[in-house]
């Protein structure tokens, strides 16, 4: 008796298309190396270069969720404490203050300000902080402070240089080459200084000080400088004698060195004139005390 075989024909197409399918897959991940390894090729990086730079990007963003997940939870804050009990228990804490640089300030003004930090562990102590706090101390041009361990707090100021002293509200003020306002002085502290007064003076002491500076053999003799009217000096020598200068920096030092010039020839400053008006240069107008009429001298020569 013959026997009848049944082929199994849907299970033959099947299996002829998985195999299809896999030999897609393993090409299409074919073509994605090909593609990665030639844009890897193109970058100008090695392949244990790119690597590294993962390794440590990887490395940078765990170490990022464990720092914020300490800070969120608190253990942050709870390990900088320890850590500061346990400094301060091995005897790093703030102990002694010690002040350096100091020549007109008053210590007691810095001790004031850090003795706060006495028995502080030397990890709590903000140095930028107390540095701030000691810039707005009037004298303090600048300052440093830093750690010696295990107990000394280090202070070093830079000081404010004192220029003129300032007329203001019949007070006298020391004030620096900018202006800056240090203390209140008598007049017998400030007999050695140049004093500079009038609305707004405080502001024009630099533009003062280069006017000066054009003629260095009369600064010495100025005793005082008054700004007029928010616009021009008068300079009053030790002699008690007061010079008017015009308008304008470059019209005052260039009637200001006419003046030193014609004071080298004449010997003005000392002499019988107690005024003399360069405001309108090169003429130069001189008063003399019991004359009506005021003399007139051109800087070229006397008339």
């Amino acid at each position: 008796m013959a026997q009848k075989i049944s082929r199994n024909v849907k299970g033959v197409r099947r299996q002829a298309r998985a195999a299809d399918t896999s030999r897609r897959v393993r090409k299409a991940r074919g073509q994605g190396r090909s593609l990665l390894g030639s844009v890897l090729a193109a970058l100008p990086f090695s392949e244990s270069q790119l690597h590294k730079f993962f390794t440590v990007l990887i490395f940078a963003g765990v170490l990022a969720f464990v720092v914020f997940i300490a800070r969120v939870t608190g253990l942050a804050d709870f390990a900088e404490d320890r850590f500061a009990l346990v400094s301060a228990n091995a005897g790093f804490e703030v102990h002694r203050v010690e002040v350096r640089g100091t020549k007109r300030l008053n210590e007691m003004m810095v001790y004031e300000r850090a003795i706060g930090r006495r028995d502080l562990a030397m990890t709590r102590v903000d140095l930028e902080a107390l540095r701030q706090e000691l810039l707005t101390i009037p004298w303090v041009k600048d300052a440093r402070v830093s750690r010696q361990l295990p107990d000394l707090l280090v202070v070093d100021i830079v000081e404010r240089e004192p220029h003129a002293a300032l007329r203001r509200d019949n007070e006298l003020v020391l004030i620096d080459a900018t202006g800056s306002e240090l203390e209140a002085v008598t007049p017998d502290e400030a007999k050695e200084m140049l004093v500079i007064g009038g609305e707004g003076a405080q502001s024009q002491v630099e533009a003062l000080a280069s006017l000066l500076d054009a003629a260095p053999a009369l600064r010495q003799q100025v005793a005082e400088a008054d700004w007029i009217g928010n616009r021009r000096w008068d300079l009053t020598f030790s002699t008690g004698q007061r010079l008017s200068l015009p308008e304008g920096a470059d019209r005052s030092a260039a009637a200001l060195v006419a003046f030193a010039e014609a004071d080298g020839v004449h010997r003005l400053i000392g002499g019988e004139v107690v005024a003399f008006d360069l405001r309108n240069p090169p003429s130069m107008t001189m008063r003399v005390p019991g004359r009506d009429e005021a003399r007139e001298m051109n800087m070229g020569g006397e008339s």
